[in-house]
Order: C-alpha cells, then sequence, then structure tokens
C-alpha cells in the first residue's frame, strides 16, 4: 500500500480535487454552497500547473492531460484525443464539442475555444498557461447546455506543445489541429485563444505596450486584451463588442499588422497560417507579468476572482458569436 501511495499520490490528490468540486460544501442548518467559479479555477490551477509540465517532463505532462479529460468527463463529455508524435513521443491534443448539426453533416461553421496546457522549459506555468487552461475547462462545463445555431459547432480544445521547442513548428498541437481542420475542408469561423488571462494590477506604470502602442492603451495593467492580426480584426471587434456587452471587466482590442511586438505570439497564429480567422485572449503576459516563463509561476500568483469574471464575460461572448449575433 505505501509503494502503491508513493507512485499514484499526484492521481489521488487530482481525484480529490474533483471531489471537492462535484461535491457541495453544507454547514448544519444552512443549504448547500456550490463552489465559486473562482473557487473551481484555483483547483484546476492546482492540480494541472503546480509544476513543470511538457515534453522535457512527460510523466508531469500526462498527469495535466489526464486531469483534463477526467474533469470534462464528468461533465458528460465524449472525449476526443488528436495523438501525434514530436519528439519521438506520442503527445496529444484534448477537444470536446457542442454542436447543432444534422447526423452525418459537417457543421456549417466552427468556433474553437482553446488554451495550451503545456509550460514553458524550467516553470511551472500557473498563469501560462494553466489560467488559460482552467478557464476553457469551466467554459466547457458552463456551455455543455448550449444550443448554438443551425449547423455551428464549438470545439473547446486543449493543445500540446505550445511552449519552445515546438512554437510555430510542425509538431505545435496547435498546427496540428489547425491543419487538420484545413485538410478535412473545415469553416472555422473564429479561434478564441485563451493565453495567460491571469495577472492584475491597479498599479499606474503596471503595463508595457508594444512600441508605437504607448498612449493608445492604458498604462495600469487591469484589463483583458483582445488580440489578432488584421486579417482577424473583424473577429476582434465581434468579440469585444459581445464581452463589453456582458461584462464590466476592463478590455480593449487591438488589430495590428503581425509585426507587431506579440500580436501573434500564441496558438491563433496557427490558425491564421491556414486562412482562419483567430484572436488571442491575454492579459499580455510579459508586458504585465513578473514572473512570465520562470519557476515563479505559482498557483498563488493568480487572480481566481478576476479570471472568474472574465470566464463569466466570455460565456456570455461565446453564446452571442454562437448564435449568429455579432454585427
Amino acid at each position: 500500500m505505501r509503494s502503491f501511495l508513493r507512485d499514484h499520490w499526484k492521481a489521488i490528490v487530482v481525484i480529490l480535487l474533483l471531489v471537492v468540486l462535484a461535491t457541495f460544501t453544507v454547514k448544519p442548518g444552512a443549504a448547500p454552497v456550490a463552489p465559486s467559479l473562482a473557487d473551481r479555477l484555483r483547483a484546476h490551477v492546482q492540480a494541472i500547473a503546480s509544476e513543470e509540465h511538457n515534453t522535457a517532463n512527460p510523466q508531469q505532462l500526462e498527469q495535466a492531460a489526464r486531469y483534463i479529460e477526467t474533469a470534462l468527463r464528468a461533465e458528460g463529455y465524449a472525449i476526443h484525443r488528436q495523438e501525434y508524435k514530436a519528439g519521438g513521443q506520442k503527445v496529444r491534443n484534448i477537444e470536446v464539442s457542442v454542436a447543432n448539426v444534422a447526423p452525418h453533416q459537417k457543421p456549417a461553421r466552427i468556433f474553437i475555444v482553446g488554451a495550451h496546457y503545456d509550460s514553458a522549459p524550467g516553470a511551472p506555468g500557473a498563469n501560462d498557461n494553466g489560467s488559460g487552461t482552467a478557464a476553457v475547462l469551466e467554459l466547457a462545463r458552463l456551455l455543455k447546455t448550449l444550443s448554438p445555431s443551425q449547423g455551428t459547432e464549438i470545439k473547446f480544445v486543449f493543445f500540446v506543445n505550445e511552449e519552445p521547442p515546438w512554437f510555430m513548428g510542425s509538431e505545435m498541437g496547435s498546427m496540428q489541429h489547425a491543419r487538420q481542420l484545413h485538410a478535412d475542408g473545415m469553416n472555422v469561423a473564429g479561434a478564441l485563444i485563451l493565453e495567460t488571462i491571469g495577472w492584475y494590477s491597479q498599479q499606474r506604470h503596471s503595463q508595457q505596450l508594444p512600441p508605437g502602442l504607448e498612449g493608445r492603451y492604458p498604462d495600469t495593467g487591469n484589463f483583458i486584451a483582445f488580440v489578432g492580426t488584421l486579417q482577424s480584426s473583424r473577429l476582434v471587434q465581434q468579440a469585444l463588442a459581445a464581452f463589453r456587452g456582458a461584462s464590466d471587466f476592463p478590455a480593449h482590442g487591438l488589430a495590428a499588422p503581425d509585426y507587431v511586438q506579440g500580436v501573434t505570439l500564441s496558438d491563433h497564429a496557427s490558425y491564421n497560417r491556414f486562412g482562419y480567422p483567430a484572436i488571442m485572449i491575454t492579459d499580455t503576459a510579459f508586458m504585465r507579468y513578473p514572473y512570465y516563463h520562470t519557476a515563479d509561476d505559482t498557483p498563488d500568483k493568480v487572480d481566481y476572482d478576476s479570471v472568474a469574471r472574465v470566464v463569466s464575460g466570455l460565456a456570455h461572448t461565446i453564446e452571442a458569436l454562437a448564435a449568429g449575433q455579432q454585427s
């Protein structure tokens, strides 16, 4: 038994976290109280991103993938794995979906809601990108009963291998995913990629900006940013308008040439490469977050209350896009 506990303690912790998330907290004489969205997000980040997890640490990467799959199955989803080899290792993207598509028919339009679940070398990756992964898990939970417009499918996708040495190469998870959709002749109406969404500050000068954008955006890092290249400018506008219509959380949009610093630095760039509109939704990462790609990117750094507000706004945003309500 002692040997079993030593070898499987991480899996046991994951199961216990899921039990906590799936049960109610009951006080004598009081009605059951469900875990808050912020608490659920915290539990996801702690389970996925308390230690480095990538192809240099395959056991930890596999544990993160299994946690994601277990959480999704608990919500009633059927798991689709896109498996492939990277550097001789078998890795996978994880996908679930909600759809309003006739049997045996291709969807007329697909929306991707995604995040990468691997961490950078040397980093646990709590904000980059445990925060984004946790958010997509909760969006999948919140929207599991959504009925999109006729012909529409929403895919919730968890990408492997976004971080170096795989970034923008053929073995990057989102590149594999976008290439397959393109080969299958699928119409991706928009990809919304959540990338590092957990750090906010009310301090002046806490926000850096790319050269040439100084003065056009706040220097206080308290907002969520909707970012894309010029080819995705309409999606930036649509998503930002829908978010602002549903949430009072500060939000700004940027559609800029792909040479502008930071505009292409996430999985949305993979979809752009295949001609699909795609945006990154982000706290701006290294332009704000002091622990970016370091060993100090730990779960205690994430502002879970703010992430919960962002997720709530994004749930309404996705509903609007999937219903064809965008202008």
